[in-house]
């Protein structure tokens, strides 16, 4: 970043929208103008600019911003460039192949998780979600990951946002249950869905993480019950591991 108060004009835009992704959290316009050293009317015009473009939208709080659907997009395509794309697509079949079951990367939407790539198992029995699918937090192996990483603060205020439908007879719907698996999953480190989304559908999901150690996706494995449990898929664990660790280093 250029030195504060040295940005170039043609560039502020690009530095503010850069910082505030960087960060992790939404950002008031005051502390944008500590950080990058711009006047608050500066800031302010910067912010409006970029709400009406779609790269930035306000936080719950009405005040701070964060990254928004077209930054989000923008994300997503850059992961998706061919060489990545082509680099993630072997770690992921190897990973099908080595535990014979389908793996899904997903990352993070506004309200629900989004697939982003997808490797099929040889199986012909199979659970049919493609690329583009969107799926609730509170009830899916990715979802529930996602949910882990957050503070805890964060994690009741979106819960109380975000509807929490009860999508078969397994599914946590309770703020506190999920509390208490969210801790589960910090501290074993995976998280499952045991047809808690889908009857008949089991999944066990890790997190992809920057260099800073924020959750940017995860990758899950998904498998018909009649083949295997989620116990079963959990003695995979240390494979999804490290098949994740692959990934991350790929964005290195």
């Amino acid at each position: 970043m250029s030195d504060k108060g040295q940005i170039p004009t043609n560039l502020r835009l690009f530095v503010l929208v850069e910082y505030i992704a960087a960060q992790g959290l939404p950002q008031s316009p005051n502390a944008l103008s500590i950080a990058l050293g711009l006047p608050k009317p500066t800031i302010h015009r910067l912010l409006a600019t970029a709400e009406d473009e779609g790269l930035l939208q306000r936080d719950i709080d009405g005040r701070s911003f964060g990254p928004g659907t077209r930054l989000r997009k923008l994300a997503a395509h850059t992961l998706s460039s061919q060489r990545l794309r082509t680099e993630r697509l072997l770690v992921m079949k190897s990973l099908a192949e080595e535990v014979g079951e389908t793996c899904n990367l997903a990352a993070p939407g506004r309200s629900m998780m989004v697939y982003l790539d997808r490797v099929e198992t040889h199986w012909p029995l199979r659970i049919q979600l493609p690329v583009g699918t969107q799926v609730p937090f509170h009830c899916t192996a990715s979802g529930k990951m996602y949910l882990s990483s957050l503070r805890s603060d964060k994690f009741r205020r979106l819960l109380e946002m975000l509807p929490r439908e009860k999508m078969t007879g397994r599914t946590i719907v309770n703020a506190d249950r999920l509390a208490d698996e969210m801790s589960m999953i910090r501290e074993r480190g995976f998280s499952t869905d045991n047809q808690e989304f889908m009857d008949g559908m089991a999944a066990i999901a890790v997190p992809i993480r920057d260099d800073s150690g924020r959750l940017l996706t995860t990758l899950s494995l998904h498998a018909p019950v009649q083949r295997k449990s989620v116990a079963a898929l959990s003695e995979s664990y240390e494979v999804l591991k490290n098949a994740a660790s692959q990934l991350e280093d790929l964005l290195t």
